[in-house]
C-alpha cells in the first residue's frame, strides 16, 4: 500500500524498539518524519532503531519510559516536543500479554496491562490533541489485536483493553474531526515477530510461528512488519484523511466485519 506524502513533522511510536513498532518507526522516517523512538526496558534496541534512522539521514531520538504511567507520558511528550518538535503523529503500539487462566489473574496484572493496553492511548492523546487541534491536522494510530474481536483463552485482560481501543479512537474521532485529526485502530492478525516462543503457555506453544489455537485465516501465512507499518503510513497520510473512527485489519481474514 503506498502513502501519500506525510505533511506532518514529528511521530511518537511507543514500543518502537523491536517488531512491529520498529517498522513503523523506520517508515516514518523514510517519509521524512522525526521520530521519537519510545521503549520501556531495552535502551540498547531503542538505540539500535535511532542510529538506524540517523545513518538513513533522518531525525529520530530515544525517549525511554513506561507510557503505562501517566507521569512518564508526560516526560515522554514533553521530551519529544523539545528535542524534535511539534507532536502530529502518534501510534500507540507498546502493549503487555499476560496469559493467565480468568480466576488465575490478580488485580494487579488486571490494572497493569489495561495501562499498558489501553490506558497508555487516552495518556499519550490528552496530551498531544490540543496541539493537533491547534495546528488543524494530526493522526492517531492504536496497535490493537484480533483478541478484542474474537475473545480468547487466557487473556481477558488483553481482550478488553484491546476491544477498549475501538471506543477511545472513537471518542477522539466524534471530538477532534472537526479539527483535522483522525482516529483509528490498525489490527495486526498473526504477524512474523521475534516473540519468544515461552512467552505462550503449555497449550499454545509455537509450531512454524504460528500458536496452537490461532483462528482460522483465508491467506494461511503469517503476517509481515511492513505490511502493519504500511497500514499506518497509509492512515497517517492525507489519502486518508475521511478515514477515522475505523478498526482497519491486517490480518489474512481472520476477522470479517
Amino acid at each position: 500500500m503506498a502513502a501519500a506524502g506525510l505533511r506532518g513533522s514529528t511521530v511518537v511510536v511507543t514500543g518502537a524498539g523491536r517488531n512491529i513498532g520498529r517498522a513503523i518507526a523506520l517508515g516514518f522516517a523514510g517519509r521524512g518524519i522525526a521520530v521519537a523512538v519510545n521503549a520501556r526496558s531495552s535502551t540498547r534496541e531503542a538505540e539500535a532503531v535511532v542510529d538506524t534512522i540517523r545513518r538513513g539521514g533522518g531525525r529520530a531520538a530515544v525517549v525511554m519510559g513506561d507510557v503505562g504511567d501517566p507521569d512518564e507520558c508526560e516526560r515522554v511528550v514533553r521530551t519529544t516536543r523539545d528535542e524534535l518538535g511539534p507532536i502530529d503523529y502518534l501510534v500507540s503500539n507498546a502493549s503487555a500479554r499476560r496469559f493467565r487462566a480468568f480466576e488465575d489473574i490478580s488485580p494487579a496484572e488486571w490494572d497493569s496491562t489495561l495501562r499498558s493496553n489501553l490506558s497508555a492511548l487516552f495518556y499519550l492523546s490528552r496530551l498531544v490533541l490540543p496541539g493537533m487541534k491547534e495546528r488543524g491536522f494530526g493522526r492517531v494510530i492504536a496497535i490493537g489485536g484480533p483478541d478484542g474481536y474474537l475473545g480468547w483463552h487466557h487473556r481477558a485482560a488483553n481482550v478488553t483493553a484491546k476491544a477498549g481501543l475501538t471506543g477511545l479512537v472513537k471518542a477522539i474521532s466524534f471530538e477532534y474531526g472537526h479539527a483535522g485529526v483522525t482516529a483509528n485502530v490498525v489490527v495486526p492478525g498473526g504477524t512474523d515477530t521475534t516473540r519468544d516462543p515461552t512467552d505462550y503457555p503449555p497449550d499454545m506453544t509455537e509450531r512454524d510461528g504460528v500458536p496452537k489455537g490461532r483462528p482460522l485465516v483465508m491467506i494461511p501465512r503469517l503476517g509481515t512488519v511492513d505490511e502493519i507499518a504500511d497500514m499506518c503510513l497509509f492512515l497517517a497520510s492525507d489519502s486518508a484523511g475521511y478515514i477515522t473512527g475505523q478498526s482497519l485489519h491486517v490480518d489474512g481474514g481472520m476477522v470479517m466485519r
